[in-house]
């Protein structure tokens, strides 16, 4: 066992690890990033498996401010205390570039930042002695530390409970060269981006291509949720809709079989009442999603698991809901928004992982969660809240659940920034009047076409403080002494610019009334 005890191990140098790597290095911890890799972002070296990203790379904006070219901006990462960040799209002016452009990048901060990184050290059993956590990778090496935080992302493929899944190629290693599929029949089996991505791959090879699963297809530009089928990949409904062979299926896959003439698969229709239905594939390729993989834990410090066992179960600070001291980082945080903000892709865990990184300072080490003092006049209130809202890309990418919280009390008012909305739902009572200001969606949001003009929106009564929009805007909710007692909605601006007059005085009104 390493002699030395490290305040954090990190496990895993992706791109959360080390963002998180970087920060605990600024502020002076002894620490130390694990990867199974000889690189860091290994993940990315595989993934997504047509090697284009989806990740928004939007370089121009006409914008010179860097907080808000963020907001455009959906692959750079953080950096603490760092006058000269590192950006993405620096690196490459394609909307979607191809994954290696991301390796490269992932490396280049690695280096700029010269974090603890040890490579080549996958780590094969996680343990608990004397109350730190001991990680001994599969060379025998063991490393020991009082925290631990796992930011390996979901790296086990999620295989579904149906017989003869384990015959068929799965999305995390088939041959994805589109030639060996031509005029042939192929089923993909999930409705995420992995097999709508692998569909499109197919489209001008395949003589028949269906897409199936249990649930209707979500479009991501009305669901407002990035990890929705996004347009980028949804060429193959098209062939649907436009009856060119190709097809969507909507049900429950029952059976696979092996036969000699191919792959024989029962499926049960929603729409037919499930009516059970076989149908034949030259070839059936699985993109079922990934978990993760919780075995390499000893049984006293395995963390609870949620949705289907796929992820560890979190408290609101990251925290394993089961293990003190046990955090997590990146793409496994999504469990905490699950399909409902960006917590699973990098634009949105970065602000996590640098909300986590004040968690344990104020933790471990001491240190209040950084805040400004305002005076307690209306007018300079406004002004924070008023510009915060026009410029913050945290509050903008994590619509919903990272909020600015505004507290006053005893004639003092103290503005913090980027807290995890549920954290403050538990911190609020100790609070005489929190103004909870986050970025998010009306109520409703994903039932209403957003193409359509024809759908009547929801009023903007914003003098009475009653209007709720369907598309991202600010809302304030004042909070007292815990309870909730009123909330504003910002009307919508097409620019998302909430700096006019009418922005400016209904929210005037509103603190006003609320602190009278």
């Amino acid at each position: 066992m390493a002699e030395d005890v490290l305040d954090y191990l990190v496990v895993g140098a992706g791109l959360a690890g080390l963002q998180l790597g970087q920060q605990l290095d600024r502020a002076g911890h002894s620490y130390l990033v694990l990867e199974a890799g000889s690189g860091p972002a290994t993940f990315f070296r595989t993934f997504p498996r047509h090697r284009t990203l989806i990740s928004v790379n939007k370089k121009h904006t006409g914008w010179s401010d860097p907080e808000l070219n963020l907001r455009m901006d959906w692959n750079s990462m953080l950096a603490a205390d760092d006058p000269d960040p590192l950006l993405f799209t620096d690196y490459s002016a394609e909307m979607f570039p191809p994954a290696e452009v991301l390796l490269r990048y992932a490396a280049d901060y690695a280096a700029k930042h010269e974090i603890a990184i040890r490579y080549d050290t996958r780590v094969g059993r996680i343990s608990r002695a004397d109350g730190n956590f001991v990680a001994t990778a599969e060379d025998g090496t063991a490393f020991t530390a009082r925290r631990l935080i796992m930011a390996t992302g979901v790296t086990k493929p999620y295989v579904p409970d149906v017989p003869g899944m384990e015959l068929v190629d799965q999305y995390a290693d088939f041959d994805t060269d589109p030639a060996q599929f031509t005029n042939q029949r192929v089923l993909v089996l999930g409705k995420g981006n992995s097999a709508f991505e692998t569909a499109d791959s197919l489209n001008a090879h395949a003589a028949v291509l269906h897409v199936a699963g249990p649930r209707p297809v979500k479009l991501a530009w009305r669901t407002h949720f990035v990890g929705h089928l996004r347009a980028y990949n949804a060429g193959v409904l098209d062939m649907y809709q436009l009856k060119l062979q190709h097809a969507i299926l909507d049900g429950d896959v029952r059976e696979i079989t092996k036969r000699e003439d191919g792959y024989h698969v029962k499926f049960a229709f929603f729409r037919a009442d499930e009516v059970i239905k076989e149908l034949r594939y030259d070839r059936v390729i699985a993109c079922t999603g990934f978990r993760f993989d919780a075995s390499i834990f000893d049984e006293d410090c395995r963390p609870e698991l949620t949705i289907n066992d796929r992820f560890p179960a979190q408290t609101s600070s990251w925290e394993s809901v089961n293990v003190p001291g046990l955090y997590f980082a990146g793409t496994i945080t999504q469990v905490r928004d699950f399909k409902k903000a960006t917590s699973a892709f990098i634009h949105g865990f970065r602000y996590g992982v640098r909300a986590l990184s004040k968690i344990l300072e104020e933790r471990y080490h001491g240190t209040e969660w950084p805040h400004t003092v305002l005076k307690t006049d209306i007018g300079d209130l406004v002004d924070a809240v008023i510009t915060r809202i026009n410029r913050s890309s945290a509050l903008y990418q994590q619509f919903g659940f990272l909020a600015d919280v505004l507290a006053l009390e005893r004639g003092q008012a103290r503005y913090y920034e980027e807290v995890p909305v549920a954290r403050v739902a538990e911190r609020s009572p100790d609070v005489e009047n929190a103004f909870v200001i986050t970025l998010d969606y009306g109520p409703d949001h994903d039932q209403v076409d957003p193409f359509d003009f024809t759908v009547k929106r929801a009023s903007q009564d914003v003098a009475n403080d009653t209007g709720e929009g369907h598309y991202l805007h600010p809302i304030v909710k004042h909070y007292r002494r815990g309870e909730l007692v009123a909330t504003h909605h910002v009307t919508e601006n097409l620019e998302n610019e909430w700096n006019r007059e009418v922005h400016v005085d209904a929210l005037t009104a509103f603190l006003t009334k609320q602190l009278a």
